[in-house]
């Protein structure tokens, strides 16, 4: 048990040093480029910070724990809209791009009902299993995000006004940015591991321990990544970095768990898909409320107190179980 601590407080060094690499690196070659920072948020910060579900999830599907694949996305999808959107939001008001609202807000929210119609059996005869073919279609719809963030790129004015960022080099820059990733490979690693092994000694069921544990530890990427990003005052990273990565997890990450192995769908999880939905609808009213286009400190506080009362629903049911 004191090795495992040990190990997640090694793997949270790693995380923060991983994200503050990453973030001036992809801030950096944004800049150079002359690329949005929200494009670059929304594709290699996403990217970096969703690596660690993609690594829990590869493996789950291949050991056939469908509820671990399903908690760790649906999980770390809320933990990012609530938990790290609000923190962020509280340490700094986050500014929003009229693409994200627009655009953006509401593909992340065509994900969740594309994965609820998947999972429940709308479209084929299925028993509540997110098929191979299934995986297909994700895949597809990752694609064609990806294009329209290609379509996208160069269109907006990048926003960084930062002279040692401006003037870095090339090979700094990607030092930085691969740095950053592999540091938060790792310490997601370190840290998602420990914490599940501390969590089964305790006798806790895999589908709390995917939406919590597992959720938050790979989630802690995108949480340290959001919060550099806010105290730097760099918005379109913040909220591209959260966006993008609930976008990935659901087109990207479940589709190849998909693909290694079909993946069994309980519909208890169909709450997580509504409180999902609801707050990213939320994120999206939230826009014409208050400050236009900003997510002021108010609703930031709202969307913590959320997650925070989720989970204590959580924990007391497994404690009721």
């Amino acid at each position: 048990m004191i090795s495992s601590v040990l190990l997640i407080i090694v793997g949270f060094v790693l995380l923060i040093k991983g994200a503050d690499w990453l973030v001036d690196g992809a801030s950096a070659l944004a800049k150079k480029f002359n690329i949005s920072s929200l494009i670059i948020g929304l594709t290699i910060v996403s990217f970096g910070t969703s690596a660690p579900e993609l690594v829990v999830n590869s493996i789950a599907s291949l050991q056939k724990h469908s509820d671990i694949v399903f908690g760790n996305i649906l999980g770390s999808n809320i933990a990012n809209l609530f938990l790290i959107l609000g923190v962020s939001g509280l340490v700094y008001p986050i500014s929003v791009q009229s693409n994200t609202v627009w655009k953006e807000i509401p593909i992340s929210l065509l994900a969740i009902i594309v994965l609820f119609v998947l999972a429940n059996n709308f479209l084929w005869q299925q028993q509540f299993v997110v098929t191979r073919f299934d995986g297909l279609i994700l895949l597809a719809l990752f694609a064609a995000f990806m294009y329209y963030i290609y379509t996208n790129m160069k269109v907006e004015s990048p926003n960084i006004d930062d002279e040692q960022l401006i003037n870095m080099s090339t090979y700094k820059i990607w030092g930085l940015i691969i740095i950053g990733m592999a540091g938060l490979i790792l310490g997601g690693k370190l840290v998602v591991e420990s914490a599940i092994d501390v969590a089964q000694k305790m006798g806790v069921s895999e589908k709390v321990i995917g939406l919590t544990i597992v959720a938050i530890g790979t989630s802690l990427p995108e949480l340290v990544t959001s919060v550099v990003a806010a105290i730097k005052k760099n918005s379109d990273i913040a909220l591209g970095n959260i966006i993008g990565s609930n976008i990935f997890n659901i087109f990207l990450i479940l589709s190849i768990s998909s693909l290694i192995n079909p993946v069994h769908f309980n519909p208890s999880f169909n709450i997580e898909l509504y409180l999902l939905s609801a707050g990213t609808f939320f994120v999206f009213i939230a826009m014409f409320t208050g400050r236009k286009k900003k997510l002021d400190r108010w609703e930031a506080a709202i969307l913590l107190a959320t997650y925070i009362f989720y989970t204590l629903w959580l924990l007391r049911d497994e404690l009721k179980a």
